[in-house]
């Protein structure tokens, strides 16, 4: 196809959308961006070459402005409820024709590329957004095309995420002047006033947590990577419980720390790049992620020293969700294009404000099925708005906010890939140990990563394990790299009677969240926690 019959499809398809706008960059290089996002006041240069810039109201997701569409694709598919709420049609309609009307005769920056590392199961994708930097996250977070890919790019589903229009919402049926609207019938999301660069990432993961089950291929809310033998790990975790941090391993090589298909050819990542939090990041404990803060990548909302334009990650003032968006590329070792065998250990990963989950332990099939319908962990500050201090949260699949159908369609998938292929399951504690958030110490990530090593090279299939009566698991009596007093979670507290009151109730927290669950089999409900 030559170059005029490129732009000429290209702008059939901007027509075609329905937007007018004075003119737009396609797949701008890193370095115009920066350029652009810097002469728009939308950011500054750190000395580091990082993009420094900051979101403003919301620095973090806004799940109470997340809405899809319902219509005759999703009416019966999609799991309604607090988490899945639901939008009409016609509202979605109007509110998409305000937007498209809003941008023209305005700049736009369009990013064109790939959600999937696997050809057979990827999706392209376009975001259309008014900001250069949010066109450059986009750059580094996704797959980017070959010129000739790009010359024959066809987007499957469009990402409107327009930072400066607001919504009405006594008007457009919004919560705010904020939205996240998905439609999963016309395979587009709309995105408006929030600047948080998450919602981008988020919305596209929600479309492909959808699609893929019905291609009998599994989506996953995690991280992975894969060793020199080629065994491949999982790690499923909520943002702030280590899944970037401990899945970036100098020893191993890192397929993607966000989300994840698992297809019969075995896993793929949805991504080109890594959105790692970095508050309170140093450079001793996580190497790899201190050293992909480089010239292209984007740092959101972390205080910069305004004479050195040095990078303070400790300072939490504008948020604790602090982020750094790079590319795979910028880790070393890591495999592009993102893709792995079938995986024989899976981590389950937590962050137990509470204080009272065994560190480490193993889990059947039932049980790891039961702790992943489950999806508990404490949200932590800053992930999502009014969030200032870790709360016990119980997230399906653990990603409740990314998957639009029942929590039973993905566990089901799970249960028959670990019979398939043998896989081991950990749950690993990241969480608090000798007492509760503000009491307790948070387990030292040195620690988690013994376990993590301890698990993946079979340390583990060695050693004795004891009981837990209450929380039903199998703890290790020993872990190499690891105080063997701290595996029992009891022995690290001083009043022991409050250690078991405080296990109790959440062993009945547990108990009460899965009896939302229906049509689940004896199985998977007695694996779990015991009152």
């Amino acid at each position: 196809m030559s170059e005029t019959k490129s732009t000429a499809k290209f702008n059939s398809q901007i027509i075609a959308f329905g937007i007018n706008p004075s003119k737009i960059y396609r797949n701008l290089p890193v370095e115009r961006l920066v350029e652009i996002a810097v002469e728009k006041n939308e950011g500054l240069v750190t000395s580091t070459g990082s993009l420094s810039v900051k979101t403003g109201k919301y620095t973090g997701r806004s799940p109470d402005d997340r809405f899809i569409v319902f219509d005759d694709l999703t009416h019966d598919k999609v799991h309604w409820g607090k988490v899945n709420k639901q939008f009409p049609t016609e509202t979605f309609d109007k509110l998409s024709q305000k937007m498209k009307k809003f941008v023209d005769g305005k700049e736009l920056f369009i990013f064109d590329g790939f959600v999937g590392a696997d050809p057979g199961n990827r999706l392209p994708i376009r975001i259309i957004s008014d900001h250069a930097w949010q066109s450059l996250f986009a750059h580094q977070l996704f797959i980017r095309p070959s010129a000739a890919e790009l010359e024959d790019h066809e987007p499957e589903l469009t990402v409107m995420c327009i930072n400066d229009f607001e919504a009405i919402p006594e008007v457009d049926s919004t919560m705010s002047n904020a939205f996240i609207l998905i439609n999963l019938s016309k395979k587009l999301v709309l995105i408006g006033a929030t600047s948080y660069a998450g919602e981008i990432k988020k919305s596209i993961f929600s479309v492909m947590n959808f699609i893929l089950p019905s291609k009998g291929v599994f989506p996953m809310h995690c991280s992975a990577n894969i060793g020199k033998d080629g065994d491949t790990v999982l790690f499923f975790g909520l943002s702030g419980t280590g899944k970037t941090s401990l899945s970036a391993d100098p020893e191993r090589m890192l397929i993607g720390d966000d989300e994840h298909g698992w297809s019969d050819k075995g896993i793929f990542n949805f991504e080109g790049g890594c959105y790692a939090k970095c508050i309170n990041l140093k450079e001793k404990s996580e190497p790899q992620i201190w050293n992909a803060i480089k010239t292209g990548a984007v740092l959101e909302n972390v205080v910069i020293d305004k004479e050195s334009l040095k990078p303070d990650f400790d300072d939490g003032s504008l948020t604790e969700n602090t982020r750094a968006a790079y590319p795979l590329s910028y880790i070393p070792k890591a495999i592009v294009p993102s893709v792995g065998g079938n995986p024989k250990v899976i981590i389950f990963l937590t962050a137990d404000a509470m204080g009272v989950l065994p560190p480490l332990s193993k889990l059947s099939k039932d049980g790891a099925m039961f702790h992943f319908m489950s999806g508990y962990t404490s949200k932590l500050a800053g992930t999502e708005r009014g969030i200032k201090e870790p709360k016990a949260a119980f997230s399906k699949c653990f990603g409740a906010p990314f998957m639009p159908r029942l929590a039973s369609v993905y566990a089901k998938m799970l249960g028959e890939k670990i019979s398939k292929h043998n896989t081991s399951v950990y749950l690993i504690n990241t969480g608090w140990s000798g007492g509760p958030y503000s009491v307790g110490e948070r387990i030292k990530i040195e620690y988690s990563r013994a376990m993590v090593t301890a698990a993946i090279t079979g340390s583990l299939d060695i050693v004795k394990f004891s009981h837990n009566d209450i929380f039903n698991l199998d703890i290790p009596t020993e872990c190499p790299g690891v105080p063997s007093e701290i595996l029992d979670p009891r022995n690290t507290w001083i009043d022991k009677d409050t250690y078991d009151l405080s296990a109790k109730k959440l062993s009945q927290m547990f108990v009460d969240n899965f009896k939302k669950f229906e049509n689940i089999s004896d199985e998977i409900r007695s694996a779990g926690p015991k009152i």
